[in-house]
């Protein structure tokens, strides 16, 4: 068995809702198991999944055996590294963080396979600052040390990080500009999907039109904030849905994956305060579907 530790910084949040905001890849329920078979405390004392958090709060979590990450030798495409950070270019199908029974094969894995300092903190997050989706490539910030990672963590609660991502969709979209605002949670019917909801938290999503192809719309995005899918289920929402994506788009036949992209991403530097910002090209698949589509 592995433990890990997180501090709550929310007041009054339930503990399996805040687990599942560590495990947004699980459903509410298997969260709940979870802790019905006392593998959650909270300060030490075995916790309901109904219990309200305080700030300051230590929630720890304890994986069966089966679920204990293991490195991984995946080779990382570094972008950039210094002493306190590493940008690296996520590839698609590359899960960010483990989960009971998705154990191995992830970024987490990866990481400490390369840098094992970092496993040695004893959390899930060893130095992910965010996440991007399984079937989302792109860019990604990764913290080696403690100030690093409260640093980059102060940037994104601040909203100071510029997040620029390329994702096409089906239809043409009228406006060549705008926002899209709306309050994303779970979904009370699908538990192991996310969706707008009233009480969710808030969302914001800015886009302009890049190109339109045939029947579809290359748009760039910037996260003003970063919820769980935001990009896939905001632009469903206005009856734009994202090209190749199976849960909350439609399929296209030139796609295997979601057209999701994260192509920028700009932040300033632990260390030097430094403004940084970093690019990544398409990569072949999602520029092969650009071609298929303007030959078609």
């Amino acid at each position: 068995m592995s433990t890990y530790h997180f501090i709550n910084q929310t007041k009054g949040i339930r503990l399996d809702k805040f687990l599942a905001g560590q495990y947004p890849d699980l459903s509410r329920s298997q969260i709940q198991k979870l802790i019905i078979d006392n593998y959650a405390t909270i300060n030490n004392i075995t916790a309901r999944a109904g219990i309200k958090l305080e700030i300051g709060d230590k929630i720890s979590l304890t994986l069966p055996a089966s679920a204990v990450p293991s490195t991984e030798s995946i080779p990382l495409n570094v972008i950039y590294e210094d002493s306190n950070i590493v940008v690296i270019d996520k590839p698609a199908g590359l899960v960010v963080h483990p989960a009971p029974g998705h154990p191995d094969r992830t970024l987490f894995n990866v990481i400490i396979s390369r840098y094992p300092e970092l496993a040695q903190k004893d959390s899930l997050r060893s130095g992910i600052v965010h996440r991007l989706d399984k079937d989302t490539s792109g860019l990604m910030v990764i913290a080696k040390n403690d100030m690093a990672l409260e640093y980059l963590q102060s940037q994104f609660k601040n909203r100071t990080v510029t997040r620029k991502y390329l994702v096409l969709v089906h239809g043409h979209v009228k406006s060549r500009e705008g926002e899209i605002t709306a309050s994303i949670g779970r979904d009370p019917l699908l538990r192991q999907r996310m969706a707008i909801v009233s009480d969710g938290k808030d969302a914001s999503t800015l886009f302009h039109v890049v190109q339109y192809l045939d029947s579809y719309t290359l748009l760039e995005l910037t996260l003003v904030t970063g919820r769980t899918h935001q990009i896939r289920i905001h632009l469903a929402a206005i009856g734009y849905p994202v090209a190749g994506d199976g849960t909350y788009g439609k399929s296209a036949i030139f796609l295997k994956r979601q057209f999701v992209h994260a192509h920028i991403l700009g932040f300033n530097l632990p260390g030097s305060g430094e403004r940084k910002e970093f690019k990544s090209e398409l990569p072949d698949d999602l520029k092969q579907a650009l071609e298929q589509i303007a030959i078609s």
